[in-house]
Order: structure tokens, then sequence, then C-alpha cells
């Protein structure tokens, strides 16, 4: 069974077929599921969800990306909800920086700002962190140090194979693995995994986005889980099953799930 740690089900791309998509995840061995909170306007489609799935769970925060609405949503309303296991995804991601220099040092200084602010309330609702990391690997590490982040840890969301990142592994952080690992330029990923402590890999979709080979073009769904087990455990000398109960194990821990 695999637990996907990491998909958008709250996502529109889904609306059109969900039962359907949701049977064939069931079919593909997936055993559980974990809606990250990227924007307000979409919580309350992870809770309906939620409500009528009992093996999906959902987390509370807001994306380096949307930042501006972290004021927008009631941390202490959706971090009381039985299904909320994670804060985030939260982080820092510097790829879309635009503007004069001053510009963007005043644009990194304001995710830090929300970057802290969801460590803290993590810390306060004493639940792991789901944090996103892009081109930002050193600051994101040293807020996360700074701010004591390991009292709770989390999951580096697709880890971006940054060897800056590994050391986290000791800080009680976990890292996801999802599509990423079956493309073909995917080299920096591929060597860098087996750095990884076993008990530190969780194996996420980030669907719809991030689709694996062989179906690359396509929405991705949680029944592609299947191709991340299968490269990892080629990467690793591991049989499927074994990554299968590893990185569900693992989960199950970070997330304290049943």
């Amino acid at each position: 069974m695999i637990i996907d740690t990491h998909v958008h089900l709250d996502d529109e791309r889904y609306r059109e077929d969900f039962d359907e998509m949701m049977l064939r995840s069931k079919e593909a061995g997936v055993e559980s599921f974990i809606i990250p909170g990227a924007h307000p306007s979409t919580l309350e489609r992870a809770v309906e969800i939620c409500t009528h799935y009992a093996d999906v769970y959902f987390a509370v925060g807001v994306h380096p990306y949307d930042m501006e609405m972290m004021d927008a949503i009631d941390f202490d309303l959706y971090a009381a909800h039985p299904k909320c296991v994670a804060i985030g995804e939260c982080g820092l991601d510097y790829f879309r920086l635009e503007g004069s220099e001053e510009e963007k040092q005043r644009e990194k200084r304001r995710q830090e700002e929300v970057f802290r602010r969801q460590i803290r309330l993590a810390k306060h609702y004493k639940k792991p962190l789901i944090v996103h990391i892009r081109e930002a690997s050193h600051d994101a590490k040293m807020i996360l140090l700074d701010e004591g982040a390991g009292e709770v840890g989390g999951v580096l969301h697709c880890y971006n194979a940054d060897d800056e990142l590994l050391s986290l592994a000791k800080e009680g952080f976990y890292f996801g693995i999802g599509g990423v690992l079956t493309f073909q330029n995917a080299k920096k990923l591929v060597n860098v995994l087996p750095k990884i402590p076993k008990e530190k890999l969780l194996i996420e979709t980030d669907g719809p986005y991030l689709t694996p080979h062989p179906h690359r073009g396509t929405r991705n769904e949680p029944a592609y889980t299947r191709y991340v087990a299968e490269k990892m455990g080629d990467l690793l000398g591991e049989s499927v099953d074994s990554i299968e109960s590893l990185t569900t194990d693992n989960a199950k821990i970070l997330f304290g799930l049943g």
C-alpha cells in the first residue's frame, strides 16, 4: 500500500471524474491521501473531500506564491479539525521573483515573514510542516533551524535534490519524492536519492502536476505513485513491496496516521 503524501485533490481538474479517479487510486494500491493547503479558496473543498472519504486528510497553509492570502485563513478553525494533519505547504520560492533587485529583496523578506509565521503555527498546534522550497535552499534551511522547526519536523515536499538540505533529516524532516524521479533529466535527484536515510523517504504525486513517465503530458493522479515506487526500488535495490511498506510506515509516523 502507498500513502500519497501530497496531492491537490481539491483542484478543479479532478472534479469531473473524481470518484473514478479515487477508485483507480485504490486499485493501484493507494491507501491514504494528504491534501496540502496552498490557497484559502480551496480549503472548504479539501474539508468536504475529507468528510466523504475516511482515508483522505488535509493540511492548512499558504503557498509562497499566495503569501498575501495568509491573513485570510482561520488557522484555529482548520487546525482543530480532526482530519488536519499538518501546516503548509509553506516555504520559500525564488523562481518567479521579478522586478528590480530592491523589489526582489522585498518579496524575499515578505516570503520569509510568512514562512516564519507558519513554522510558529506548526509548533503552536504541534503539527508537522509541509515545506515548499524552490531556488531558496540555503535561506529556507536557515529559517527552519532558526525557528526550531525540528520540534515538529515535516516533509520537504518535491525534494529539490540539493545536498545542503540532507542534514535536515537529523532535524526530523522527511523527503517527498514524486514523478520527477522518473524524468530523464532528473540525474541530480537520481544521484542524491541513495544519500537520503530510508526512514525519511516519502512518496507523493503533487497531482495534478509533475506526472511521471510514461504518462507525462497528462494530468497526474495518485494511481501513478506506483511508477515512483518502482523507480525508487530500482535505484535503491529494493522491491516495490519493500518501498511501499517503508514509505507508508514513514508517512504514518510523520503525520500521526493510524
